[in-house]
C-alpha cells in the first residue's frame, strides 16, 4: 500500500492547537488558524498592515475609552466552537480576554477587523470562510479592509451560515459601522496604506 493509498487522519482542534503551539515554539513567525477542518497559515503583516490596526484601535479608543482593539487574539469560531482563528483585531471591552488562553471565547466580542495580506489565500480566507465562520459564531460586525480591491466591507446581522448585510465602500468613503460598534468610519486615511 502507498502513501496515496492510507487512509485520511481528521485532525480534531485540540490536535491543532497543539500543533499550532508547538510551531509557535519552533518558529514565533508561524500562525496557524484551524477553520471549517483547513489548517491555514496566516500571512505575516507588513507595516502599512500594522499602521492600519494602529489607525482602527485610536479610533475604537476616541469612541469609547472602555473599549480596545485586540491584535492577533485567537478565537473560538464557528458553531459549536470547532474552529479557531486569529483576527487582525478582536474590538471588546478592556478586560474581555483576561485569564483566557490563546484561543478565547468571542463571546464578548463587538467586531472583527481583517486586512487582506499579500499572499494566495487571502481570497478563499477573508472573503469566504472567515465571514461564515465569524457569522455563525454569532460575532456582530466583521470588518474587512480589502488592500487588493480598495474597498472596505461591513457585515453585519450575523445570521446561520452568512451575515445578512454587507456594506461595500470604496476606500475614501465614509461607511457605519453599526451597533453594537456605532461608528462612523472616513476610510480616507487608508488611502496611504493602500498600495
Amino acid at each position: 500500500m502507498g502513501v496515496a493509498d492510507e487512509p485520511l487522519t481528521v485532525m480534531t482542534q485540540k490536535d491543532f492547537e497543539a500543533l499550532a503551539q508547538l510551531g509557535a515554539r519552533v518558529n514565533e513567525a508561524l500562525r496557524l488558524e484551524f477553520i471549517y477542518g483547513k489548517i491555514g497559515e496566516k500571512g505575516m503583516p507588513d507595516g502599512d498592515h500594522g499602521r492600519i490596526i494602529e489607525w482602527l484601535t485610536r479610533l475604537s479608543i476616541q469612541s469609547d475609552p472602555e473599549w480596545w482593539l485586540y491584535p492577533e487574539q485567537g478565537l473560538r469560531i464557528e458553531q459549536y466552537r470547532k474552529g479557531n482563528a486569529r483576527p487582525d483585531g478582536c474590538l471588546a471591552p478592556s478586560g474581555t480576554f483576561v485569564g483566557q488562553g490563546e484561543w478565547a471565547s468571542p463571546d464578548d466580542v463587538l467586531m472583527v477587523v481583517e486586512v487582506t495580506a499579500r499572499d494566495s489565500d487571502t481570497n478563499q480566507r477573508d472573503r469566504t470562510d472567515k465571514p461564515r465562520a465569524y457569522a455563525e459564531t454569532g460575532i456582530p460586525v466583521y470588518l474587512l479592509i480589502d488592500r487588493d480591491t480598495c474597498e472596505v466591507k461591513v457585515h453585519s446581522e450575523p445570521g446561520d451560515a452568512r451575515y445578512d448585510k454587507i456594506v461595500t465602500v470604496p476606500i475614501g468613503k465614509t461607511v457605519t459601522l453599526p451597533d453594537p460598534v456605532g461608528l462612523e468610519l472616513d476610510t480616507e486615511p487608508l488611502k496611504n496604506w493602500v498600495r
